[in-house]
């Protein structure tokens, strides 16, 4: 009488989830770190459409100050997505009628991006200059 396995032995479904460990272990920090990237160019995009609007808004006023204040806080006049909000405090700070300074701090989950808080200035300066940041 010959006997046919139907199935698998214990060995080779160890084999197979250590298989499955191995390549979880590689994948997951990179997919991890392709999350953080695409979150901080979500806040990047956020910084650029918020500076067009600052220009809007200094073409109607000739000044980038809020009304009354020197300091616009959260930005009123640009609507930030909710996705973005969540990973990213963005801030106006607006130093004198014509100069002014966008930021994007990391927050919750993407507090451990090595990039950090980024910036844009009325010139267009950027920071930080690190490669990969902006």
């Amino acid at each position: 009488m010959k006997y046919r396995q139907l199935g698998f032995t214990l060995i080779e479904l160890m084999v197979a989830v250590a298989i499955v460990g191995i390549l979880a272990s590689i994948a997951y920090p990179s997919y991890q770190s392709s999350v953080l990237k695409s979150r901080r160019a979500d806040a990047e995009g956020v910084l650029l459409g918020l500076a067009n609007a600052m220009e809007r808004h200094f073409t109607e006023s000739n000044t980038y100050l809020g009304v009354g204040d020197t300091d616009t806080g959260t930005p009123s006049i640009y609507s930030i997505p909710t996705a973005t909000a969540t990973y990213y405090t963005i801030t106006i700070s607006a130093a004198t009628a014509s100069s002014y300074t966008l930021s994007a701090a990391p927050t919750g989950a993407q507090a451990n991006d090595s990039c950090g808080t980024l910036t844009l200035t009325q010139t267009g300066v950027k920071s930080p200059t690190s490669s990969g940041c902006w």
